[in-house]
């Protein structure tokens, strides 16, 4: 049975684990949610992922959910096809500073580049106002944290060390649309030259030109 992926065409968190899906060459079903017709809270969608977000995944009746959770899972079960994309769990120490690249994602990125798309650009879609107070909070904190980034690049040139893995891969959803709203952190040579060397590597690869627009 071919894995099915559960999600919107254009959700950051779908394009995710589409991304990881194609880095290790796994076939896959993409069943498009509109979440925007409620279709994500219908019960039997409740039935397999209770909070009503997408994606999830269905691989022969195994049902799992959360984007992060999705990517490790494949990562390992298809650890010796496409890229490797978890350190080798025997290697510790390499094991340690995987979770420490991807710890880095959630606490110094996600929170500041997911806050700033919920307020330039969901809250208006859905009829709300901009926080600009909140914007203006966000965008300097996240400029700040970038600078912890760029120390780290300057001595590897991945989060992890000098494999591309699954934290450097999280960035990108949320790290293309920082683009789309005209915070070019990512991209300032000038400023941060091994975070913007960083940037666009991982943005040129295959994975990420195949679903940015949406997934099909």
């Amino acid at each position: 049975m071919v894995l099915k992926l559960y999600g919107g065409s254009r959700s950051t968190c779908t394009r995710r684990v589409a991304m990881v899906l194609k880095e290790k060459n796994v076939p896959f079903e993409f069943v498009a949610v509109d979440y925007k017709k409620g279709e994500s809270k219908v019960a039997a969608y409740l039935e397999k992922q209770p909070f009503g977000q997408v994606p999830y995944i269905d691989d022969d009746g195994f049902v799992l959910f959360e984007s992060r959770a999705i990517a490790r899972y494949i990562a390992l079960k298809y650890r010796d096809q496409g890229t490797p994309l978890v350190p080798d769990p025997a290697d510790l120490r390499a094991v340690a500073r995987f979770e420490q690249a991807a710890s880095i994602e959630t606490s110094n990125f996600d929170e500041f580049a997911h806050g700033l798309a919920v307020e330039k650009v969901f809250k208006p879609m859905r009829g709300g106002t901009t926080n600009e107070a909140n914007v203006e909070y966000l965008a300097a904190t996240f400029d700040a944290k970038l600078n912890g980034y760029e120390a780290i690049l300057s001595k590897q040139k991945y989060l992890a060390g000098d494999e591309f893995t699954l934290a450097d891969l999280f960035h990108l959803p949320y790290g293309a649309m920082l683009k789309q709203l005209d915070y070019g952190y990512l991209e300032d040579f000038g400023r941060r030259p091994n975070l913007a060397r960083w940037w666009k590597d991982i943005a040129s690869r295959p994975s990420w030109q195949a679903v940015k627009e949406k997934v099909e």
